[in-house]
């Protein structure tokens, strides 16, 4: 439960005051074995709770961490995700649901408030994926998101014909692999933020996204910040703490 709501089942008699004070008193913190100390406080501190990095996890701590943080927080969110541990996570949540082109494996409140505006920028199909780790990210955590993928420079009209939904949007992400100007052009139409991601596309030179890491950090336009290469959850959590900050 969040602070909020403990406050209002008890204005509301739903639960006691002991009980709404042994709330307080959990440590902000929860151990699970040897392997895990998953951070309860985090949304209290941050507004965004603990998310799962599943690659390279073991199975049984997975499946630790996934059921506690399901059973605290009605939800729970995991990036870099396989087939495999969506089946396992299934066992003991079956209503997890995964998508395979962002890796996401999550299961989220079908109720849930979405606001403002963020548009999510792929320069060719093959950067949805970590445009999509981006989008869900947003979403999970209560943004709208606008998708306008394969829109890449070599085809500037395909992004020129969506220029009122990235100049309305709170946030801007652009997502490209290859040489990485995406960013730049979008930086140069939008008073908005815009947040440049770099993906590992692209042939030999382009050192699995270093160029286009290197293009969007010396980008000439303004108003462009720019997170890790492939790092589209590092984005979509970023454009959603501005997003926030827009809907205030």
């Amino acid at each position: 439960m969040e602070i909020k709501e403990v406050l209002a089942k008890f204005k509301e008699g739903h639960i006691t005051l002991e009980e709404a004070e042994n709330y307080f008193r959990k440590e902000p913190y929860v151990q699970l074995g040897d392997y895990a100390k998953l951070d309860t406080h985090r949304e209290i501190r941050s507004g965004f709770p603990e998310v799962i990095f599943c690659s390279g996890k073991p199975d049984h701590y997975l499946k630790e961490i996934y059921l506690k943080l399901y059973e605290l927080n009605g939800e729970v969110f995991g990036t870099r995700a396989n087939h495999d541990q969506y089946t396992l996570i299934r066992e003991i949540i079956p209503e997890i649901s995964y998508d395979p082109v962002s890796r996401i494996l999550k299961y989220e409140k079908p109720d849930k408030e979405r606001k403002g505006m963020i548009a999510v920028c792929s320069a060719g199909t093959a950067d949805i994926p970590v445009a999509e780790e981006a989008a869900q990210t947003a979403e999970y955590f209560g943004a709208n998101v606008e998708r306008i993928y394969d829109a890449g420079v070599c085809g500037i009209h395909r992004l020129l014909s969506h220029t009122d939904k990235i100049t309305n949007a709170n946030c801007v992400v652009a997502v490209a692999g290859m040489e990485g100007a995406l960013a730049s052009v979008i930086g140069g139409l939008v008073s908005n933020p815009v947040i440049a991601v770099p993906t590992s596309v692209g042939y030999g030179a382009s050192m699995h996204g270093l160029s286009a890491l290197l293009t969007m950090i010396n980008s000439c336009a303004n108003g462009i910040a720019v997170v890790n290469i492939d790092n589209g959850y590092g984005a979509g959590y970023m454009a959603t703490q501005i997003n926030r900050l827009a809907c205030r």
